[in-house]
């Protein structure tokens, strides 16, 4: 046969004694037949009962007490299911195994099951033929006493276990004395319920606690028989969450107990605490599951609580007898109103607490399960007396305790071998003297989920009234599948049903103790929690009398804005401020630092971020652009007017002799120039930069290579005509616009190659902290040099050239407007330089000036070339004419041996005829006489130089050899052969284009003897 110690693998449990003892009840129980023991567990376990009888008689004596305490005692009730029943009817003592009465949720707990059988009972034919009975014992709130009292309740379900396993010696069943229990209402402590939990699922007996409310009871694949009509602590934690925030309070202290009951609900509160950022000043822990506290213990909590002054708000996770202890240490260290208490509902709304402690309990918020009183209990309850109530045994300890009185034939216990006072048998419960339990609703709804669940389960398996065989025993796994579903409306008139984890609805009330009115207290109800959404009356609060603000619960107050926190060694919740700089904010992720604002930023007015600082570029409409934009306007509108005399005029000598192409060519320039301004005063992006980079060298390049053209033109005919009679190279109109074109492509390919080397950008420059200039990148330093490098290599060349050219004879004076030009333009841009870099600071300057040089630069360019020109074709247009342009040529004979004059007609593209002035010209210039004024005047028979009229031929120079002429119409003599004033004469005939001559003046008279003779028959025979 086997032995129980190898069947019961249970045992192995922190309470391997308990659970030994547990073998010896189940021996005596088990008498009428015979279960092998192993004789060592035998032998242990009996001196571990031994052991634990001597300790509680030794304890009692100690106290001087000749009794036997605790007196066990069972309250039964007969009917045919048996409901087991463990209450806590005596508190909890450290000297003793169970102390003094527990009034509210000790009796009127075991009452208010009671009450609900009979009511059941009464009943017709609630369950056809079956009462429901019960047997209730007292656990002293003490999981270890609580599981031993157990043990009773599965001595009569060992049927439940396979009836196989265990067999008499005769092999016949055993036959069981006990009444099966069917189902446990209780216990009322979570630690006591959890013990009770592992025992009663190794029996399938279902359990039903109405107190217990830890969180890790909703574990089911641990506590698969344990339902509550409760709701779980995990939403009573989330509801004094809420109400801590609701009060505005950040640093909080916890005084949880120890018990599993505390300390899950300590684990979740303070994971809640932290998600919230709230922190927790002290923690500190109530002794229970090993002993009952000293009151020094408690002194030392408040006293700890004490030196966190700033923590006022104190959360309070315990059972009433601790709570209770707490509340007098409070009193006994004058630290009453120091503290602010949120309480959970294992003490609040318990006299045991507040009961004396008023003052100190005075403003608690507690959160209890939402409960309505149990309909006509109160009524029941007020009219016991212990004559009428013989079935609860323990009903006589209440009235003496609540009467202070020694009720006649009383057992002797603890706690009324001092009294002296009898009880008359007079006294009455009154609602007066009376305060209720306020949660008696979950005893009931308890009793009642039971009592439908056997009526379901009697209605699906048994056809007749009474207890059919298929509920005789009751299959526990059958019935927990039936508790779990039932859906009632108890006697408190709620709906109940189990959830999910067979816990009850998550229904809260928020209740507060205060004065209503002076000097009377009293739990008003002032909120509910349902749902996870809590709500409260805040102008129901009174923490104080005539105090209805929340007293203050912050370790340090907030920082003011834009303040950065500096955390105060070891604690999370208290800080000193500080403000950041001028330049810094409070870091977003991390508020004990400040950040620095990026350039480009400042902070704003609360330091709490970074703004962008406004832009400053020149805008349109901006005084300093307004100013730029109309001297490039009058200088756009000068440029059209000349461009539209020259259309006008273009051809009339002035224009003719100017130099058609590379005028038109200089007016683009200048046109451009203007117009750049207009590029500059945009707001800069990659686009305006890279036309701005692009223009502003491109324009100055047409300009000044046009220039330098028209002086190296000059130049290199005058140089020529000193050297040669050769005709010099690239001097026609096509050639100079080649000549210009290859010097503007230059200029292209620099920025070019710029470009793609550092590709034109806009950027944000930060001259200082608080500056955001938003310019081109090459406009921050000295990048526009490159812009400007090919482009003051001309103006230096062109500026040499108008050195060099600066002797041309008066009547060549076009190089002398060029050679003002230069020098002014040289004067403008060595004025703008140090302009433009001692105005970095000021952008609006710095392109102002820079627009103004340019336009300054075309405006020179502009007046000094063309004014003469419009001058004559506008002004004295009888001046424009052929004969006018030749006159100014007759002052060469007067200065025949002076070389500082300069050239005029170095410039022209067309000349026109020449005509009889310029026989005259020539004429007087040979011979030594006045130039004659007439039009019309003719030759005489002496004059040296025959006029066309008279002659083919013109003789230029007596020469003793007339040279033979193989060459083009367009050479020269030979420089030694000729004057100098003739010299001048034939560079003048060259830059007249001779090839456009009439044929009549390229010969020279056949007779002359002092000339060499210019015949059209004699091109190409000498070069």
């Amino acid at each position: 046969m086997p032995s129980i110690h190898a069947s019961l693998s249970w045992l192995v449990t922190p309470h391997l004694h308990l659970l030994l003892t547990l073998l010896l009840h189940l021996t005596a129980a088990a008498r009428p037949y015979s279960i092998d023991l192993d004789p060592q567990a035998v032998d242990a376990t009996r001196s571990l009962s031994s052991l634990l009888r001597t300790r509680r008689v030794a304890k009692q004596n100690h106290a001087g007490l000749n009794l036997t305490w605790p007196d066990r005692k069972v309250v039964t009730m007969d009917g045919d299911l048996i409901l087991g029943g463990l209450m806590m009817v005596h508190e909890r003592h450290n000297d003793v195994v169970c102390g003094p009465i527990m009034p509210q949720g000790g009796v009127q707990a075991l009452e208010a099951m009671l009450y609900t059988l009979d009511f059941i009972n009464d009943q017709v034919d609630f369950i056809p033929g079956v009462k429901l009975g019960a047997h209730i014992l007292d656990d002293c709130d003490k999981d270890t006493y609580g599981l031993e009292q157990a043990v009773d309740f599965i001595k009569g379900s060992i049927s439940n276990i396979d009836d196989g396993e265990y067999k008499c010696r005769d092999g016949s069943s055993p036959e069981v004395h006990y009444k099966v229990i069917s189902g446990v209402v209780g216990a009322a402590s979570s630690v006591t319920s959890i013990q009770v939990a592992n025992l009663l699922r190794l029996f399938r007996i279902p359990q039903v606690s109405f107190f217990s409310t830890s969180p890790e009871l909703s574990n089911k694949q641990r506590f698969e028989y344990f339902s509550r009509t409760i709701p779980s602590d995990h939403y009573q934690v989330k509801a004094m969450v809420e109400i801590v925030k609701r009060l505005g309070w950040s640093y909080v202290s916890i005084i949880y107990e120890e018990s599993n009951y505390g300390i899950k609900a300590f684990e979740e509160l303070e994971g809640l605490l932290a998600t919230n950022n709230i922190c927790i000043a002290v923690k500190e822990k109530l002794v229970k599951d090993s002993g009952v506290a000293e009151e020094g213990a408690y002194d030392h909590i408040v006293q700890r609580l004490l030196q966190k002054y700033h923590a006022r708000g104190v959360i309070i996770f315990g059972s009433d007898q601790e709570v209770a202890g707490v509340m007098r240490a409070v009193r006994r260290n004058n630290a009453t109103g120091s503290f602010s208490w949120i309480g959970s509902d294992g003490w609040s709304a318990r006299s045991l607490v507040s009961s004396g402690n008023e003052a100190e309990v005075e403003g608690t918020l507690s959160v209890q399960p939402q409960a309505n009183p149990v309909g006509g209990f109160d009524d029941y309850f007020l009219s016991l007396t212990v004559e009428k109530n013989k079935r609860n045994p323990w009903f006589v300890e209440y009235w003496e305790n609540h009467f202070g009185c020694r009720y006649p034939n009383s057992s002797l216990t603890p706690y009324n071998a001092a009294t002296s006072r009898e009880c008359t048998g007079e006294e009455q419960l009154t609602a007066k003297n009376t305060q209720f339990e306020a949660q008696l609703q979950f005893v009931s709804d308890a009793v009642m989920a039971f009592a439908y669940a056997f009526r379901d389960m009697h209605r699906d398996l048994c056809e007749e009234r009474g207890l059919c065989p298929a509920m005789n025993p009751i299959d526990g796994e059958q019935l927990l599948s039936y508790l779990r579903k039932v859906t009632f409306t108890g006697l408190s008139g709620d709906r109940f049903k189990f959830d999910d984890n067979g816990d009850g609805p998550a229904r809260y009330n928020i209740i507060h103790f205060k004065q209503v009115p002076r000097g009377r207290y009293a739990w008003i109800t002032v909120g509910t929690y349902i749902e996870g959404e809590l709500r409260m009356n805040m102008s129901e609060l009174q923490f104080k009398m005539d105090e209805p603000q929340p007293p203050s619960s912050v370790c340090s107050l907030p920082c003011l804005t834009g303040q950065a926190k500096k955390y105060v060694e070891g604690e999370s919740c208290c800080w000193h401020c500080f403000n950041c700089s001028t330049y810094q904010i409070v870091n977003p992720r991390d508020e004990t630092q400040c950040l620095n604002c990026a350039w480009g930023t400042l902070p704003d007015a609360d330091h709490l971020r970074c703004n962008p600082i406004p832009e400053v570029y020149i805008r349109p409409n901006s005084s300093w652009a307004i100013g730029a934009m109309l001297l490039s306007s009058v200088g756009v509108v000068m440029t059209g007017v000349v461009v539209w005399v020259f259309v006008r005029h273009h051809d009339t000598p002035v224009v003719r002799a100017s130099g058609r192409e590379l005028s038109y060519v200089l007016l683009s320039g200048v046109l451009l120039c203007y117009s750049i301004t207009f590029v500059f005063v945009l707001k800069p992006s990659t686009v305006v930069c890279a036309v701005q980079r692009f223009g502003l060298g491109f324009c100055f390049a047409v300009v000044y290579s046009a220039l330098l053209t028209k002086t190296n033109r000059i130049a290199r005919i005058f140089n020529a005509g000193k050297r040669t009679t050769k005709r010099p190279s690239l001097i026609s109109p096509r050639s100079q616009l080649c000549i210009c074109s290859c010097g503007v492509f230059v200029q292209l390919v620099v920025t070019g190659v710029w470009c793609v080397v550092s590709p034109p950008r806009a950027i944000h420059h930060y001259l200082e902290r608080e500056d955001n200039f938003l310019v081109c990148a090459a406009s921050i330093n000295a990048s526009y040099v490159i812009a400007f490098a090919y482009p003051i290599g001309l103006i230096v060349v062109c500026t040499v050239y108008a050195v060099l050219t600066r002797k041309i004879p008066e009547a060549f004076n076009e190089s002398k407007h060029i050679g003002f030009t230069m020098y002014t333009t040289c004067i403008i841009w060595l004025a703008f330089v140090p302009i433009y870099f001692t105005t970095a600071n000021n952008v609006e300057l710095r392109i102002t000036a820079t627009s103004v040089t340019v336009s300054l630069s075309a405006t020179v360019a502009l007046v000094c070339l063309f004014t003469p020109k419009l001058y004559i074709i506008l002004l004295h247009p009888e001046r424009n004419v052929r004969q006018s342009m030749m006159t100014k040529y007759s002052t060469v004979r007067n200065n025949l041996s002076s070389s500082s004059q300069r050239v005029d007609s170095a410039t022209q593209s067309e000349v026109f005829p020449v005509d009889y002035e310029l026989h005259e010209k020539l004429r007087s210039m040979s011979g030594g006489q006045t130039r004659s004024t007439s039009s019309t005047q003719t030759c005489s028979a002496t004059c040296p130089l025959p006029e066309h009229r008279c002659g083919a031929a013109l003789m230029l120079s007596p020469s003793p050899t007339p040279p033979s002429f193989n060459g083009p119409v367009q050479d020269v003599p030979d420089p030694e052969t000729i004057p100098t004033s003739t010299s001048y004469l034939v560079v003048f005939l060259l830059l007249l284009s001779p090839t456009q001559m009439p044929r009549r003046m390229l010969g020279m008279h056949k007779n002359s003897k002092n000339f060499p003779v210019f015949s059209p028959h004699s091109r190409g025979q000498r070069r």
